[in-house]
């Protein structure tokens, strides 16, 4: 399975995204000239070498006419969206300033200047009513226009409608309500039409994101003071794991969350692959660490399944009652269920009971424990596991046919004989149970 795992543990930021991708492009110039082809005006793509902390990578620097950070209006969309953006604080976080999303520096200086950085304050603060800006329908109809694949309009789109939903909820609004202002920019959707087009390109059967690191502290902007990570942020990444890490700063910006929640299939550890590339994308800002996010593409193995594994220690039930939780539990769906000896407080002898079950189950196979033992808590934990895929074949012996058990897959067979069938065997024809298994085998 050609699988894509994208290293978010610097954080995540458009630009940053597509400078990894553009390293895995398998046609990197084709790429290019198509950005120049989206006829959006006097937008250009760059793709440099940089480095960062002994890391070599890739910075994509997207301009309008020149500059990284410009006003330009949205072509096509009226002129009253070019009014009253002050976009001095607010450029959007996903071209060169976006993966900057650095600020571990000093939120309090850096930003007070001309630095617009690049997070969703602009939405949370200018997508407010004193500012006219695009809305959804305005972006989504620009995107329609662009001489692009129907796949890649849709993932855009999609990505556009992700950050309008959750800046509805950050602040009490619809969708089609709010106001993108640079999210709606030409810039930033030069890097999210960039992403959907390299996704494309790549082709990945499976996308698997790692948990994103979103830093913490507060970020100053000319409207005030926000937390880390912002309200749209924060509501995009609902679903996805995230934790602050050591850095102080807003390390993950909204069109980064929006287009891992949209491409990601999952999120956790790299699966078992087989890797054949690695993209490094770099951001601009030095905060005494790699500032970077690296995309492995390979062939992966058979998708590691999730269960669940319940257990309970428990030192006060009879043998009998916990014979009759495992019968039930097993009954009730569970994939296996068994018992280890433990010792507890007070050198108590007691027993750990083990449930496992596909992790939809988890809380009803917890609902049983916990009706149907003495105990008062139930630990869940959500393992991965390699199975192989099981089934029955018939050999005929000179006994009689003997239903025997196959499991595949890894690169791994193994067949084994049903003891009920060979018991069997050997109990009929005064046989001792390996003769039995050995003549089932041959």
């Amino acid at each position: 399975m050609r699988t894509l795992y994208l290293d978010c543990g610097m954080g995540a930021a458009g630009d940053m995204l597509m400078a990894a991708l553009s390293e895995l492009a398998p046609d990197r110039e084709g790429f290019l000239r198509k950005m120049e082809e989206l006829g959006l005006p006097g937008v250009e793509v760059k793709l440099t070498r940089a480095e960062s902390h002994g890391i070599a990578g890739t910075h994509a620097a997207v301009t309008v006419h020149g500059l990284e950070e410009d006003d330009q209006p949205m072509p096509g969309h009226g002129h009253d969206h070019e009014h009253g953006h002050n976009h001095d604080h607010d450029h959007e976080h996903d071209h060169d300033h976006e993966h900057d999303h650095d600020h571990e520096h000093d939120h309090d200086h850096e930003h007070d200047h001309d630095h617009k950085h690049e997070h969703d304050h602009e939405h949370d603060h200018e997508h407010g009513h004193h500012h006219h800006g695009p809305h959804l329908s305005d972006v989504v109809e620009l995107i329609n226009t662009l001489p692009v694949s129907e796949r890649v309009k849709a993932d855009a789109c999609a990505v556009y409608g992700a950050i309008a939903e959750a800046e509805g909820a950050a602040h009490g609004t619809t969708p089609d309500l709010v106001h993108f202002h640079e999210v709606g920019s030409l810039d930033a959707i030069a890097d999210v039409v960039g992403v959907s087009l390299l996704m494309e390109q790549i082709a990945p059967e499976r996308v698997v994101a790692s948990p994103v690191r979103i830093g913490f502290g507060t970020v100053k902007c000319a409207h005030g003071i926000l937390p880390v990570p912002a309200p749209a942020t924060a509501a995009l990444l609902k679903g996805i794991p995230v934790y602050a890490g050591e850095l102080r700063g807003e390390m993950c910006t909204p069109t980064g969350a929006a287009l891992l929640k949209h491409f990601a299939d999952s999120f956790g550890n790299m699966p078992l692959m087989d890797v054949s590339a690695i993209g490094v994308g770099l951001g601009t800002r030095d905060f005494g660490a790699a500032n970077c996010l690296r995309a492995f593409l390979g062939e992966g193995g058979e998708e590691l399944p999730r269960i669940s594994e319940l257990r309970c220690n428990i030192d006060d039930a009879t043998p009998e009652e916990i014979g009759f939780a495992m019968e039930l539990l097993l009954e009730k769906g569970a994939l296996d269920v068994f018992t280890v000896p433990i010792g507890m407080k007070k050198n108590r002898p007691a027993t750990l009971l083990c449930c496992l079950c596909t992790t939809d189950r988890e809380e009803e196979m917890g609902r049983l424990l916990l009706r149907h033992t003495p105990t008062l808590g139930v630990r869940i934990y959500r393992p991965e596991r390699m199975t192989l895929s099981r089934g029955f074949e018939t050999a005929e012996t000179a006994y009689g046919p003997v239903r025997v058990k196959t499991a595949e897959g890894w690169g791994v067979r193994k067949r084994k004989a049903e003891y009920d069938d060979i018991a069997k065997i050997a109990r009929e024809n005064g046989l001792t149970l390996a003769e039995a298994r050995a003549e089932a085998e041959k």
